[in-house]
């Protein structure tokens, strides 16, 4: 008869809850510390297990044990983790964590259906998604509320054309038309000076012509 009172106790609206919260709750995060409380609510029997689905995106794989009660352990399961030991306490809350390698980028909601096992046998189904503008259900799984995942650049930024880049040269910093007049000068001195040594010349010449004359 107890074990059927403490059923039907555990059928009735839920008067506790199995809460969660995260140490870094963004969508995409990783190596997050997920942290539940299971709220013992039997008056005659202590928690000894916590059984959790796991979301879309997260896989028994990707997740380890963190904290649990004294002697508990966790075992995988196809779809998510239990976490079980030595029965708590009566009125003992159940408080276990773990450890996601990374959290879907895809989302901003993360519900975590439980069933919590008393010693008794007697379990609690935390396993109701609460739905937006509906009433919170009788037993509701508990969620993790995240913020959108960071938002990742699309591209790197272009580099400066070559047009663009800081000149590195007399030319380039004065332009063709400056390189064009030195390139002209140039030619200018050196054509004088052919002029000169041809004059030169010349007139050595004539000189020594004159000379032979004599």
């Amino acid at each position: 008869m107890a074990g059927v009172a403490a059923a039907v106790a555990l059928g009735a609206p839920a008067m506790a809850h199995v809460e969660v919260e995260a140490d870094h709750p963004q969508a995409g995060a990783r190596e997050v510390t997920v942290t539940f409380h299971g709220e013992a609510e039997s008056p005659r029997a202590g928690i000894r297990s916590e059984r959790v689905v796991l979301p879309p995106g997260i896989s028994p794989q990707d997740v380890r044990l963190a904290k649990a009660p004294s002697g508990w352990k966790l075992s995988a399961n196809p779809d998510g983790f239990t976490v079980a030991g030595p029965a708590l306490k009566v009125g003992q809350n159940a408080v276990w964590a773990i450890t996601v390698a990374q959290l879907p980028s895809n989302t901003t909601e993360l519900p975590f259906k439980t069933l919590e096992t008393y010693s008794d046998g007697a379990v609690a189904r935390w396993i109701e998604i609460p739905q937006a503008g509906q009433p919170e259900p009788d037993n509701p799984a508990p969620v993790l509320k995240l913020t959108p995942a960071a938002a990742v650049p699309t591209s790197a930024s272009p580099a400066p054309s070559s047009a663009a880049r800081a000149p590195s040269s007399p030319e380039a910093t004065h332009g063709p038309t400056a390189a064009a007049k030195s390139t002209g000068s140039k030619g200018l001195w050196i054509s004088l000076i052919a002029v000169a040594v041809l004059v030169a010349a010349i007139l050595a010449s004539l000189r020594w012509r004159r000379r032979s004359r004599r």
